[in-house]
């Protein structure tokens, strides 16, 4: 059986380190406000893709790669299919290719824990610190993010932190300030990305015949951008916007 595959990035660069190839797979359990790919969310869907196809794109980007570059498996959610990816990412790093997971962190099994286990590094997304605010944003909570955050501490796997800052639902100071005193000490945390809120994936909400409920948020002011980045850079060395 091979992986549920929306759609792949050439050359991108704004999802983990260097030149990547960036395979985005069907379906996710949350439901962002916000999400920029919302035609990835249902599991319905997609395209039946064999292992030795992803593979082979990637063989064919790999001079792209240089030294920091790779792969990297984004959605939806790539770890609600963590049993078809694990053999694939273990055929990728035989042959000498990074591997980025980018994951909410909201499913966990075993086949996460292996997943995750073999990855070169992690993008974990925190949509908000606070539980019920961010049930509000994914009509889920964060416990099992937060714990999958406590699994690559304690395991020694590397990730980085990613905030998608929007007005009005995750620009808290409090927040902001309890998940910095939570991370603090954190030693595998590389990277703290601050991601700006915006609405490119707007078009694909009205072509799916939905609502976008977040119409009338604004999109973050610079001031807004450094005031967030101050408090982030209170608590961590590694912080940037991206």
């Amino acid at each position: 059986m091979g992986l549920k595959v929306h759609s792949y990035e050439s050359l991108g660069t704004y999802d983990g380190p260097g030149i990547r190839l960036v395979v985005f797979l069907q379906g996710c359990p949350f439901r962002c406000l916000y999400c920029a790919n919302p035609d990835t969310i249902s599991f319905e869907g997609g395209t039946d893709t064999a292992a030795q196809e992803i593979v082979r794109r990637a063989l064919n980007e790999k001079p792209f790669f240089g030294k920091r570059g790779g792969v990297t498996f984004s959605g939806g959610e790539p770890t609600a299919q963590a049993k078809d990816l694990i053999p694939i990412v273990k055929d990728l790093k035989s042959n000498g290719i990074n591997v980025c997971i980018d994951t909410n962190g909201g499913i966990w099994n075993s086949d996460v824990e292996g997943l995750l286990g073999l990855a070169d590094l992690t993008l974990l997304d925190i949509k908000e610190f606070n539980g019920t605010r961010h049930r509000e944003i994914t009509g889920r909570d964060n416990t099992v993010t937060l714990r999958t955050a406590q699994w690559l501490e304690e395991n020694g796997k590397p990730f980085w932190l990613r905030y998608v800052l929007v007005p009005g639902l995750s620009d808290f100071e409090e927040d902001i300030r309890a998940l910095g005193e939570h991370f603090k000490d954190y030693r595998m945390i590389q990277r703290v990305e601050i991601l700006p809120y915006h609405t490119l994936g707007k078009h694909k909400y009205e072509t799916l015949g939905w609502e976008y409920l977040l119409k009338d948020t604004p999109l973050n002011t610079p001031e807004q951008l450094a005031r967030a980045r101050a408090i982030f850079d209170g608590y961590f060395s590694c912080v940037m916007v991206n």
